[in-house]
């Protein structure tokens, strides 16, 4: 049986196949390019763990109170080495990337602070950890307030804006890489840099952090060579490539990881307790994954774009852009789309393929959420998944793949639903 004809038998027709095998044949040089940068930062995480003496030792179980768990903290170390940072925290007690950015800002403001958004409007689910949307136990409830610099209408920084912004009062700067659910381009790591220094030439002492959430590995640098205090993610995503379990990290300036520490668990406590729980292995393993796994869904991402822009609909970004994040944006227009394209990736997951996602009332979230995510763990976004909200401009936001073939698979899915509600036709 050739592979033709595999594709046939998961309910593939020839007409999609045909039609994305020719785009995937335009793409062979692109995809060289993100093969180079895997390479590149592949090299990278191993040389952080052959200099930091990675060993089987590291990979047994901790429990308990986690007095020197030596696993722990190689990996901590690792993951400062592989950022170019003084420091790192990197816990299974950290339950997700919104949970990591509100560590680090918890920990590193207190009340008549001020915290800046360089970017405009943050991710949905950092809203009522600001108090933006009231919550229980906000920044704003602690007496911190929050401002925000909205982008230009083009996308990019509003650096009069960010500049008449700072105030006596401003303590940390947030740029968010990702573009969230939101149609703008993702920003680059240099991009990233010129706002950060921008922002330390007005007020030297101001905290700049990054929520680097779906953008690490997808360049040679992180946020964090260009200048960032503080660079926070999720394991869930790109750095635990596929295998962590759980876990989230903040790399950056040592002063403010250990208020990281003592935020996570206890003043007078800090970064000495927290016991591994066995899961390191799958923490280093995934990392050394990590770069490959994101090549993987950056290829997923770039041919998306580019089939979904040859029929007609707007992606974020285009089909010839740079990449700074796994995220693909595309704009289907209706509910009825959003939908088609999410039980599209579903039905091409290896777990749960036949459930039907359905739009619901996600907390965090301020309308109905539809999700596709057939993952064996449960969330994880570097895993092939889809959502987005059941709202104008109705926009389905596609990421991950821990495997090329497995990316493929679910773009030609997602297509082929939408021609069977007849909300597509091909050229």
């Amino acid at each position: 049986m050739d592979i033709a004809s595999l594709y046939r038998n998961m309910g593939i027709r020839g007409e999609v196949l045909e039609f994305c095998l020719g785009i995937e044949a335009e793409l062979r040089e692109r995809f060289a390019e993100i093969d180079r940068t895997a390479e590149f930062n592949q090299l990278k995480v191993i040389g952080a763990m052959q200099e930091n003496r990675v060993n089987a030792d590291c990979f047994h179980f901790a429990s308990g109170y986690g007095y020197d768990d030596v696993g722990r903290d190689t990996l901590e170390d690792v993951y400062a080495s592989v950022f170019h940072t003084q420091s790192a925290l990197v816990r299974p007690q950290v339950t997700c990337g919104t949970h990591a950015l509100a560590l680090a800002l918890g920990a590193n403001l207190r009340p008549g602070d001020e915290l800046l958004s360089a970017g405009g409007k943050p991710y949905d689910t950092l809203e009522e950890v600001i108090g933006i949307r009231p919550s229980n136990g906000s920044l704003a409830e602690y007496g911190v307030s929050y401002r925000q610099a909205d982008l230009l209408p083009d996308g990019n920084f509003d650096f009069d804006g960010i500049r008449a912004a700072i105030n006596e009062r401003t303590k940390m700067v947030t740029v968010q890489r990702s573009k969230g659910y939101q149609t703008r381009p993702s920003f680059s790591v240099a991009q990233i840099g010129e706002v950060i220094r921008f922002v330390k030439d007005i007020k030297p002492d101001v905290i700049c952090m990054v929520d680097n959430c779906y953008g690490e590995f997808v360049e040679e640098t992180e946020p964090s060579d260009e200048g960032a205090d503080l660079t926070v993610g999720s394991l869930i995503k790109n750095p635990g490539g596929g295998l962590a379990p759980i876990g989230g990290y903040i790399a950056g300036r040592k002063d403010l990881i250990e208020s990281c520490g003592y935020r996570l668990t206890s003043p007078g406590l800090g970064r000495e307790v927290g016991a591994s729980l066995g899961v390191m292995q799958s923490f280093y393993q995934g990392l050394f994954l990590a770069p490959t796994v994101t090549a993987s869904a950056l290829k997923g991402a770039v041919l998306a774009a580019n089939i979904y822009e040859r029929l007609g609909f707007s992606v974020v970004p285009d089909g010839r852009e740079s990449r700074h994040d796994i995220i693909q944006a595309v704009e289907l227009g209706t509910p009825e789309g959003v939908i088609a394209f999410c039980r599209g990736i579903q039905a091409a997951a290896p777990v749960d393929s036949y459930v039907t996602p359905e739009p619901w009332a996600m907390p965090g979230y301020d309308s109905q959420v539809i999700m596709a995510a057939g993952a064996f763990v449960q969330g994880s976004s570097i895993e092939l998944s889809a959502d987005g909200p059941i709202k104008p401009p109705y926009a389905v936001y596609f990421q991950g793949g821990l495997t090329w073939p497995h990316a493929k698979l679910g773009i030609l899915m997602s297509l082929e639903y939408l021609l069977r509600e007849g909300l597509v036709r091909l050229p």
